[in-house]
């Protein structure tokens, strides 16, 4: 018997798990989460998605509570928010879900995620200043960016190069919170880096919509 080609699922099965998991994220969004269709703001995946902004008053809290910005209590927290960001997502997969409201609100608290844990890191010095600035720069940009996309009829779909720079930089800050490691700061710095250039992709993304959406 021939061995299937590499790197391809062996068969339906795996495929319907890799696009569960979010591994597989082939063709085009899924038609609820465009522009022009109900919000649909009552489903279980945006439940996820308020919970994890009303989350966040909570993180900030006890995060400064504390006498270094090390709290086990405010780390957990943060852990539980990021991983909501994968969490609805799965169960938008799992239960068919999708809304405009999730589409617009993930990517928003994700931003305000990464801006809370960026302050804290800031007020404690837990990771270089310098490189915070740099990441809220690019969050404040984006969300500028895509505030603009959207009152020109452009949707920007997450690419996998964001979700592995968002991915660094939640654990980045995460670890920051709960040790001290150089370890924390390097994956950090590369979250970043990543973040930067998954931007760049964003904007070119974004111009080619804009092109095909003027007239000839």
């Amino acid at each position: 018997m021939n061995a299937p080609a590499p790197g391809r699922p062996r068969t339906p099965r795996a495929r319907g798990f890799r696009r569960l998991a979010g591994i597989d994220r082939s063709g085009k969004a899924p038609v609820e989460t465009r522009r022009g269709q109900p919000l649909r703001p009552f489903t279980l995946p945006n439940l996820i998605g308020y919970l994890r902004l009303a989350s966040l008053p909570v993180f900030l809290a006890l995060a400064f509570q504390s006498d270094d910005g090390r709290s086990t209590a405010a780390a957990l927290i943060y852990l539980w928010i990021a991983v909501g960001d994968y969490l609805d997502g799965f169960l938008a997969r799992a239960t068919g879900q999708y809304s405009r409201m999730g589409a617009l609100l993930d990517p928003v608290v994700d931003r305000l995620t990464v801006l809370a844990g960026a302050v804290v890191c800031w007020r404690f010095e837990l990771l270089p200043r310098w490189a915070l600035v740099v990441l809220a720069a690019r969050e404040v940009a984006m969300l500028v960016l895509g505030r603009l996309a959207l009152r020109r009829g452009i949707d920007i779909e997450i690419n996998w190069v964001g979700r592995v720079g968002v991915f660094l930089i939640f654990a980045g800050i995460f670890w920051s919170l709960a040790i001290d490691w150089w370890g924390t700061v390097a994956l950090f710095l590369a979250g970043v880096v990543v973040a930067i250039a998954a931007t760049w992709f964003y904007v070119r993304a974004g111009l080619r919509q804009l092109r095909a959406l003027q007239p000839q």
